[in-house]
C-alpha cells in the first residue's frame, strides 16, 4: 500500500513538472515517455526536438530533483532520444502557443 502511494505520488509529481520557457508540462509536450516507478528506480525516457537543444541538462536536473524530494534514496535513469517529425510539430506548436517570453 506505501509502495503504491509513493509510486502514483511520484508519477503525479513527474506529470507537473513545468518546461521553464513554455507553459506547459514537459509530460504534456510529449517530452516525457515510458515512465516506469518500482521499489527503487524511476526510470522514463525524455524527448527533446533535437539532441543538442541548451536547456536539455537543466530538464535532466529538474526531473531528477523533482523525484529526490519525494524519495532521496532512489534511482533516477532518464534516456534522452530526439523527436521524430510528427512529435517536434505537435511540440512546436505547442511550444508557440504557451511560450513564455
Amino acid at each position: 500500500m506505501l509502495a503504491e502511494f509513493k509510486s502514483n505520488r511520484l508519477e503525479k509529481i513527474l506529470k507537473e513538472i513545468e518546461h521553464p520557457e513554455i507553459a506547459y508540462t514537459l509530460f504534456d509536450l510529449g517530452m516525457m515517455n515510458d515512465i516506469n516507478i518500482s521499489e527503487d528506480k524511476v526510470s522514463l525516457t525524455l524527448k527533446v526536438p533535437m539532441l543538442g537543444i541548451p536547456i536539455r541538462e537543466l530538464l535532466i536536473s529538474e526531473i531528477e530533483s523533482a523525484v529526490k524530494k519525494v524519495e532521496e534514496n532512489i534511482e533516477v535513469e532518464i534516456r534522452l532520444e530526439e523527436m521524430n517529425e510528427e512529435e517536434r510539430t505537435r511540440f512546436l506548436k505547442m511550444a508557440q502557443q504557451g511560450w513564455r517570453f
